[in-house]
Parts: C-alpha cells; structure tokens; sequence
C-alpha cells in the first residue's frame, strides 16, 4: 500500500511520489517563488503600464521581501493555533496580501478596505471549515 504524507498507508487516496528532499526543498522555495511574484505584481500595479524605473524596481523587491518574511512567519505560527485563530491568521494575511496589492491601481482606500475584507472573511470562513471538518471528536487534528 502506498505511503502517504503523514505516514498512515493510503489515507489521503494519493500516493507520496516525492521525496524528503523534494518536499525540503519545495518547503524552502515556495515563500521565495511567491514573494518574487507577489513583488513583481506590486510594482506592476504602481507603475500602471508607465516605464520601468529603479525605484520600481525597489518597489517590487522590498514589496517581495515584505511578503516573504510575513508567509515565512504565518507558517511557522499558524499551525501551533487552534481552528479559529488559525484561519483567522490566514484570512488576515490573504485580505492584507490582497488589500495592498489592490491599492496599488489607484482605488480608492474604501474600496480596497472593503474588498480585502470581503477576501479576509471568505478565507477564513473557507479555512475554518477545512480545519473543523479534518480533526477528530477531540479537537486534535488529523495527519
């Protein structure tokens, strides 16, 4: 029988193909390969189909930093809280990702507060029902 993941044979109905190392690595470049697009995004949003500048290109990398060094610190917290925090931290980062990256085209800050609220709550509401529905009649989560 195939392993999965969390090590209980065919549990999850997919077979674990990678390696540690794979999943190390994936571990590793997943907040650096977002980060460079969610900055790459940012300073496309701020220049508005205008030229590239140095202190867009500025723009995009510390926007990139920013958002890497935040990802990296939401799982590494997020999964030590239980249900509720725990998806209202990654409906929090979601609908700040969002807001900020919507205010970068010019609306106005009504309408990327609203929007990026609307975001923060439907990721939670969606996370809190992911994390409600994996655990067990303990609480505790499952795998």
């Amino acid at each position: 029988m195939a392993q999965t993941t969390s090590g209980i044979p065919g549990r999850a109905g997919f077979p674990d193909i990678f390696g540690a190392r794979a999943h190390r690595a994936t571990h590793l470049a997943l907040p650096v390969v977002l980060g460079l697009v969610y900055g790459f995004w940012a300073a496309a949003n701020r220049r508005d189909g205008g030229p590239i500048t140095g202190w867009n290109v500025l723009f995009g990398c510390v926007s990139a930093l920013a958002f890497m060094a935040v990802l990296v610190g939401v799982r590494a917290v997020a999964p030590r809280l239980r249900r509720e925090p725990h998806a209202l931290v990654w409906g929090a980062f979601a609908g700040v990702a969002f807001g900020f990256l919507y205010s970068q085209t010019g609306a106005s800050v009504l309408r990327s507060c609203g929007n990026s609220l609307a975001v923060a709550a439907s990721v939670s509401a969606v996370l809190f029902y992911r994390y409600y529905t994996h655990e067990d009649a303990t609480g505790q989560r499952v795998g």
